[in-house]
């Protein structure tokens, strides 16, 4: 199967496989690991812990599900967020981590898998040409931005924190 989902099936799919496999890497990290800056950032150069990681990801997932109510409400969006622009995403990331930082991990886990479902629900709720037969925003359909910022930073994420792990153990 390719990295790049062509239709709903594909998305929910990618969505749901690396999911699953990155939620055992997370329950499978020390609760005393989870707060160490050793994990490869989102900004060149930098080291955040695992609990940002679930920030980062928790944050995008949130803002494509406020991306899609805006939307479908013919409201104005500001892509990516209010205040930052697309050459930003270092300092958008750094503000999830700090949104999250006083989140226990549990809640961090359980807010992650909250998220991921209602993204699942949408996705479901829509038809494939909703998904990938329509320009959504600029030249790209819903179904890309909903995978640019759920299954492809989860596989990017999985990668980084299993480094994190390997290296801790």
């Amino acid at each position: 199967m390719s990295s790049i989902s062509k239709n709903k099936d594909e998305l929910e799919l990618a969505i749901n496989s690396i999911f699953a496999k990155l939620m055992a890497d997370y329950r499978s990290t020390p609760e005393s690991n989870v707060r160490i800056s050793g994990v490869e950032g989102n900004v060149k150069g930098t080291l955040i812990s695992v609990s940002d990681t679930l920030a980062y990801l928790i944050g995008w997932g949130k803002l494509v599900l406020k991306w899609h109510r805006l939307k479908s409400q013919n409201q104005r969006v500001d892509f990516p967020e209010t205040g930052y622009k697309w050459n930003q995403l270092g300092l958008l990331a750094e503000s999830f981590y700090a949104e999250y930082c006083e989140w226990q991990y549990d809640d961090l886990l359980i807010e992650f898998e909250t998220t991921v479902n209602e993204i699942l629900l949408l996705i479901s709720s829509l038809s494939n040409h909703e998904l990938y037969g329509v320009a959504w925003y600029k030249q790209w359909t819903l179904g890309r931005m909903i995978q640019f910022n759920t299954s492809s930073p989860m596989k990017n994420m999985r990668t980084k924190v299993r480094r994190f792990n390997r290296e801790l153990t």
